[in-house]
């Protein structure tokens, strides 16, 4: 169920009486995607302040709060999202909504809280990225897959202009974005439609709009002309691997069909040993460790279908990618069967069946779907629309989508033994 408050915050309850817990979730639609230029990593930047403390309660009351009661937190930023999320029992609901609500409306930002805090943010990017070869692989090619797009720029944001995000760029961040008629609260858990509107009346419904954020103007990519390839030389690789990412529609975008038929394709091509990929290149062929496709089609504006191998003893890339071209071209050329469908049909409505098992999760599905402007029947009706794909449709999606002047390809290497210290 799904009810909007007068401030213009919409609540979406998904009730779940397995367990006396709850899972509260608060999305902002603000996303690194939403970035201003120059200013790229501001959206995470601010997902950190946000524990930072508000005039009614110090830093650390809230977690403080929610850990004396067993419960667990945690927040994230995306291309297109920012969101907050505690699972806790349910008699503790209402205490979480209004520690949540509090922080929407009453954050407080010194210089002495925001400079630690821009050193923090910095310090992880150089743990998660400059010290992993193959995340920043991951970032180049995200930078040349999306030419215009800011899906090219990292989320956690480019080092250099990290270093000069200031108090004021936050405070406006969170002044324009952190305001109700900006923000979606997803309930998933041992409650009631009625219950929850009760606690977020009294908590959520009392914070005042304080700006309209409009809707969002973001740069299209222009039509793909030219495959494009990246590659990483790095002293720390010791295993080489080859990427690649098609430019491809996501839900909130796609023909109708389509997506459903790309998440279908990947199934066949590269989830699990009886996939396409897995079959020939490492049982087959014998020239894999690994490898899978997925899609990604969560995105606001794109999504991404994805090839990822790791070659097996001393096979070297190009070889590798020739197999992967070979298995694509036929994927292209013959289609898919109709027994191949009817398994990754299976397979699939299956995986959406088991992602239910968790509170998290399943609020975490339809927070995604809902903040990039899809509604709560869209996550409802996704199995029966994924039991009416056809082979006819996987088979013209992977003709039109499997391109590579749509393509990055990627390949992680050894530093050259001459340049290694």
């Amino acid at each position: 169920m799904s009810f909007m408050l007068e401030n213009g915050m919409q609540v979406v309850v998904v009730p779940d009486h397995r367990a006396p817990i709850v899972t509260s979730m608060v999305w902002y639609r603000i996303g690194a995607a939403d970035d201003p230029i120059g200013k790229s990593g501001i959206a995470h930047f601010l997902e950190h302040l946000m524990f930072k403390g508000t005039a009614k309660h110090p830093a650390g009351e809230f977690s403080s709060k929610v850990s004396e009661g067993g419960g667990a937190e945690n927040a994230f930023t995306t291309n297109d999202a920012t969101a907050f999320y505690q699972t806790i029992g349910k008699d503790q609901l209402g205490t979480v909504m209004a520690f949540e609500a509090d922080r929407m409306e009453g954050l407080v930002l010194t210089d002495a809280v925001v400079l630690p805090e821009r050193d923090v943010i910095l310090e992880e990017r150089r743990m998660r990225i400059d010290n992993d070869p193959g995340a920043l692989l991951a970032e180049a090619m995200d930078a040349a897959l999306f030419q215009n797009h800011h899906y090219g720029i990292p989320t956690i944001g480019w080092e250099h202009e990290m270093a000069g995000l200031t108090r004021e760029d936050a405070l406006a961040q969170y002044q324009r974005y952190y305001t109700p008629n900006n923000a979606i609260l997803v309930i998933a858990g041992d409650v009631t439609p009625d219950e929850v509107r009760r606690q977020a009346d009294v908590t959520f419904g009392r914070v005042p709009r304080r700006s309209e954020p409009g809707p969002r103007q973001r740069a299209k990519e222009p039509p793909p002309i030219a495959e494009r390839t990246v590659t990483l030389h790095d002293e720390r690789v010791t295993q080489p691997s080859l990427s690649r990412s098609y430019l491809a529609p996501s839900y909130p975008n796609a023909a109708p069909g389509e997506a459903e038929a790309l998440d279908i394709l990947a199934d066949v091509l590269g989830r699990g040993p009886t996939s396409r990929l897995y079959r020939s290149l490492v049982i087959e062929q014998g020239i894999a460790n690994s490898a899978s496709a997925y899609y990604s089609g969560d995105g606001l504006d794109y999504g991404r279908f994805g090839i990822f191998a790791v070659p097996r003893g001393d096979v070297s890339l190009d070889r590798l990618g020739a197999a992967i071209d070979a298995a694509i071209t036929d994927i292209r050329d013959h289609g898919i069967t109709q027994d191949e469908l009817d398994r990754a049909k299976k397979r699939t409505r299956a995986a959406a069946i088991y992602a239910q098992d968790s509170q998290a999760t399943l609020a975490r599905i339809v927070g995604t779907v809902m903040v990039n402007g899809q509604s709560l029947a869209d996550v409802q009706e996704w199995p029966s629309r994924i039991d009416h794909v056809s082979v006819a449709d996987v088979s013209a999606a992977a003709r039109k989508y499997l391109d590579k002047r749509r393509s990055v390809t990627g390949s992680l290497l050894p530093a050259p033994a001459e340049n290694r210290s």
